[in-house]
């Protein structure tokens, strides 16, 4: 499994908690492009996404141990929501994506080396770690 984190400059406090997706299916073939572990990545938390939606349509039981979790967090949520489900096409997320890499928006960083080609193989191993920097632009620069 891969493990994904996120990260922004000037910040201590990273993105989100880190989380595992399977590799891309060729990638122990010798290696994928960036573009397709991208696109791996995107598609896992796109399909995640719509899951979790799915999820929230249900009641269901708490236990002990999530309504606390919930009562420090503000909320406590057994589902049943009635919220109309966002619509979320995962070729635009990927199209997305790779278009905001191309931009500079953020860097990604495998194993501890900055990746700066799309199309260049990189070498997995099964403990990766995929570290996702997101820039920040300077004001006025």
């Amino acid at each position: 499994m891969l493990t994904i984190s996120g990260k922004a400059l000037a910040r201590k406090k990273p993105l989100f908690d880190d989380f595992s997706v399977p590799p891309p299916d060729d990638a122990h073939e010798g290696g994928v492009t960036l573009r397709d572990l991208i696109e791996s990545v995107v598609r896992h938390q796109v399909a995640a996404f719509k899951q979790r939606q799915a999820d929230r349509q249900f009641i269901r039981a708490l236990t002990s141990r999530e309504i606390e979790a919930g009562v420090e967090a503000g909320k406590i949520e057994s589902g049943g929501s009635e919220v109309e489900p966002q619509s979320v096409d995962a070729a635009d997320a990927v199209a997305t994506a790779l278009q905001a890499f191309e931009d500079g928006m953020y860097l990604v960083v495998i194993d501890g080396e900055e990746q700066r080609d799309l199309d260049r193989q990189v070498q997995l191993q099964a403990d990766s770690r995929l570290t996702f920097v997101r820039l920040t632009l300077l004001a006025g620069g």
